[in-house]
């Protein structure tokens, strides 16, 4: 079923950037884009009822920052979302941050329905994967970044449920925070936040600026103006001049910051054991990534001097089972690769292997700020009122 779904969404993912030509995909593109006029005019309706107060979100009493996107995927929000927290709970903030846990393992669908029936549902707590001093869920139960996020920040509350109103009191009620994060959060109009923060990928900004399911958007691209601070993502540094331009358009008051996604060191999936990024110069590389641009993580592994003599791209959020890691294997070996190279979020998916015959590492990455350091500090010290 996994695998059907996968599938379903490279193609769909082919059409949508006029990849695939022919009678049949025009036909698809048609179709999708009347989908896509329903899509739009619903989001703006649910956006108007919050405007309007006919729908009202909910208040918890404490900070809520959410982070998130315009568009679907690729925007590297995680090592966002992470610096953040790490700020706020170095400046004494009690930081829980809440994730709705996308892609994570699920009740059978029999359950879902009778919990959801029976109102069960709203009673069931939420999947704690960290309660800030140790990790207690696996990236099956948790997803992909909830794990991440708790790996990489021991002091930091996460929390995973659909229902971040819930996962709210709860981090609240259970942990004493009064910080919390919203992990992809810009769409979630349920809980009242302080600020909405969105990233743009410098890359890619709107795609083909039609929402879902005929491009990328989640809302149209006006809809940025909700945005206080506006993080341009992925940045090399040239200023983003005319990027910049459209989005003070479209928002004229809000800080806006750029940065890039910059490696720090490899690390060895299985033993932990790091490596310098010099240890990539010159090596045969087999480069494996189940996620949203993996051409992007692929060119930095040339940049920074290594071979990709290989390279497998997956579906993003991909679960990868132990028979595909060996396959993996046997296909480097054949190609003569001297290393296999990971992104961070594909790790935490990979299945225990004995397989040692050649080492698999993942490329640890953190954000660097281009411009706009200043302000962000600020505005981190403007957030814990000092």
């Amino acid at each position: 079923m996994r695998n059907t779904l996968e599938k379903t969404e490279a193609y769909l993912l082919s059409i949508i950037e006029d990849r695939r030509t022919g009678k049949r995909a025009a036909l698809v593109r048609v179709l999708l884009s009347f989908l896509s006029r329903i899509f739009g005019a619903v989001v703006q309706m649910r956006l108007w009822l919050y405007s309007t107060g006919l729908f009202r979100p909910h208040t918890l009493g404490c900070q809520v920052i959410s982070i998130g996107n315009l568009t679907v995927g690729g925007t590297g929000k995680t090592p966002i979302v992470e610096v953040f927290a790490r700020n706020l709970q170095k400046s004494g903030r009690k930081v829980a941050i809440l994730s709705r846990g996308y892609k994570k393992d699920e009740l059978p669908l029999r359950e879902r329905l009778w919990n959801r029936l029976t109102f069960r549902e709203i009673t069931t707590p939420p999947r704690v994967v960290s309660d800030g001093e140790r990790l207690l869920l696996d990236s099956a139960m948790s997803g992909d970044e909830p794990y991440m996020l708790a790996s990489n920040l021991p002091n930091v509350v996460v929390v995973v449920d659909k229902d971040r109103v819930k996962a709210g009191q709860w981090a609240i009620n259970k942990f004493g925070c009064d910080t919390l994060i919203l992990d992809d959060g810009f769409q979630y109009l349920s809980l009242k936040h302080r600020l909405d923060i969105v990233l743009v990928d410098r890359t890619n900004p709107f795609g083909n600026r039609n929402v879902l399911p005929r491009g990328i958007l989640r809302e149209p691209v006006r809809n940025i103006k909700r945005a206080g601070f506006i993080f341009i993502t992925k940045s090399n540094g040239d200023g983003a001049v005319e990027l910049k331009k459209q989005l003070r358009a479209l928002n004229p008051d809000a800080e806006i910051s750029e940065c890039r996604h910059s490696p720090k060191y490899l690390q060895n999936v299985y033993t932990g054991e790091q490596k310098p990024l010099s240890f990539l110069e010159g090596k045969n590389v087999s480069a494996v990534s189940g996620i949203a641009m993996p051409k992007g993580f692929e060119d930095e592994l040339v940049r920074l001097g290594a071979k990709v003599l290989y390279h497998k791209r997956y579906a993003d959020h991909h679960r990868y089972s132990q028979q595909e890691i060996i396959d993996l294997i046997n296909k480097s070996i054949q190609r003569q690769a001297d290393i296999i190279v990971t992104t961070e979020k594909d790790a935490v998916r990979f299945p225990m292997v004995e397989r040692r015959d050649i080492p698999i590492y993942f490329l640890r990455v953190e954000i660097e700020m281009l411009s706009g350091a200043e302000e962000f500090n600020g505005w981190i010290n403007r957030i814990c009122f000092k």
